[in-house]
């Protein structure tokens, strides 16, 4: 991983050189071998590098011109929503009164943190036509996770236990089977037709006495409109099973439509995607779930409430619940952000997201048509899923299209998903990008779509301009290298 210009910080250590120099020790030095187990103490100190705070700077910053986030470029990645997180988000989070509260205060000394939240809690309500949210999940997954296990505590409490099956499209995300199969339900997948949407005869096939959910998003992983969710919901709901939103394409739809009057039973929300909070490397998450009434007192405690004195309340009193599902009330810093954001927004802003979500979907897939297959040739929402088989016949995959995109400085789309698509590239550009941007973007997959005619070595051998050219991906996967060795 070397450049002209930077070096691996070992390679740039010399004996001697001190980077940051600690205060002298105002405590009585403690033997470790007294405090610790013998195994955990160490024979010899840590073999670590000596460079100087410049070099160390340098270092640290070079790496950081390295790294690809949505505030240094283009980030299409499809389904996943990485758009711009408004420095105004930053700020209100980092106020004291927010920054430095803590979980095991008294709720007296709280007040204001728990209306945000409550506050958080009426608007996601609203959002989403629910009748009432929890905030304690810390990501996307974990909400489907507690949205089915309240789902699987509901079919419990009334008797019907035997309900383990939840259905799930061929096109869903790879985490909702995921999620059925760790909330201890057995997955059934249904077919897609002609168009990209769920085919509402092999849903008929698949649903019965068994049948606990069926987890869908709206508009689908294709950025499809599910046109007949309402008789779908219906069907779900005659043999008594309840219809699940997963909410990860919330931005298509967002105060233009609402998953509780399509007929949905409860739904999770991204926080770190629709609502704006920074999301990737690890974290931290939010995601929200939304119950309609019957589902209600199954959720994660404690539920925060308001008081007839107006003030606020963790209430624990909860028999039903399935339990706390997240140490303390969720992450509560990506809930100021989100919080921010609404707020920020208001209810027309909140309508021009998604419009303008959509608009620039559809003006990247008609821009892009001519030089690529598309597959489901039809208004698509804030998504598009192209394919690459014409490329593929020339000898150049999806994967060398993506991987070309990185000579340019773009980030690529989501790659060979969803899984009914062949060669596959799924791209989001989200409301925040401007014209210039998507014009530019679409201009280099034009040029790349010439490449691979009139000269495919190119974009087979890509990338040629980054600090790592193109990995043996499939020894990287079997003989990974997980640390530094000096050579």
């Amino acid at each position: 991983m070397h450049n002209e210009n930077q070096s691996l910080i070992f390679e740039i250590s010399k004996e001697g050189r001190v980077g940051y120099s600690l205060e002298a020790l105002d405590v009585p030095e403690v033997d470790l071998a007294e405090l610790l187990p013998t195994n955990l103490v160490r024979a010899e100190a840590a073999e670590l590098p000596e460079v100087s705070e410049l070099d160390i700077m340098r270092h640290y910053t070079a790496l950081s011109r390295r790294n690809h986030g949505v505030d240094s470029g283009f980030y299409p990645l499809g389904s996943c929503t990485m758009k711009y997180n408004p420095k105004i988000n930053e700020a209100v989070a980092r106020l004291s009164g927010f920054a430095n509260v803590h979980p095991l205060q008294d709720e007296s000394t709280v007040q204001g943190a728990m209306e945000l939240l409550y506050d958080l809690q009426t608007s996601l309500v609203e959002i989403t036509g629910m009748d009432e949210v929890t905030l304690q999940p810390a990501a996307g997954a974990h909400g489907e996770w507690t949205a089915l296990m309240m789902i699987r505590a509901f079919h419990e409490a009334n008797g019907e236990g035997h309900r383990n099956k939840v259905i799930v499209p061929d096109s869903a995300h790879g985490t909702n089977p995921a999620s059925a199969t760790v909330a201890g339900f057995e997955t059934v997948t249904v077919k897609s037709d002609e168009n990209g949407l769920v085919d509402i005869e092999d849903l008929r096939k698949v649903v019965g006495p068994d049948t606990a959910a069926l987890m869908l998003t709206n508009p689908n992983t294709l950025g499809l409109f599910e046109e007949n969710i309402i008789e779908m919901a219906e069907l779900i709901h005659e043999v008594g099973g309840k219809v699940y939103y997963d909410g990860a394409n919330l931005n298509a739809v967002m105060s233009k439509a609402r998953p509780g009057d399509m007929g949905f039973d409860c739904v999770h929300l991204n926080l770190h995607k629709t609502f704006t909070g920074p999301h990737g490397g690890g974290g931290p998450g939010s995601g929200p779930v939304g119950v309609k009434a019957d589902l209600i007192p199954f959720l994660p405690k404690p539920v925060l409430v308001k008081t007839e004195e107006g003030t606020y309340h963790f209430d624990y009193e909860r028999p039903q619940s399935i339990g706390r599902v997240k140490p303390y009330y969720g992450n509560f810093g990506i809930n100021v952000r989100a919080y921010t954001y609404i707020r920020t927004m208001g209810p027309d802003g909140l309508k021009a997201v998604t419009e303008y979500a959509v608009l620039n979907a559809n003006y990247m897939m008609r821009r892009l048509e001519p030089f690529f297959d598309l597959p489901y040739n039809r208004h698509c929402k804030h998504e598009f899923v192209l394919s690459g088989r014409r490329q593929k016949k020339l000898g150049v995959r999806t994967l060398d299209i993506a991987k070309r995109l990185l000579d340019f400085g773009y980030h690529p789309p989501t790659t060979y998903f969803p899984l009914n698509v062949e060669e596959a590239l799924m791209i989001e550009p989200t409301e925040t990008e401007s014209k210039e941007t998507l014009d530019a973007f679409c201009d280099v997959m034009i040029q790349i779509a010439k490449e691979a005619e009139e000269n495919p070595s190119i974009v087979q051998e890509a990338p040629h301009t980054t600090v790592v050219s193109r990995l043996d991906e499939t020894r990287a996967a079997r003989t990974p290298v997980l640390r530094y060795q000096q050579a």
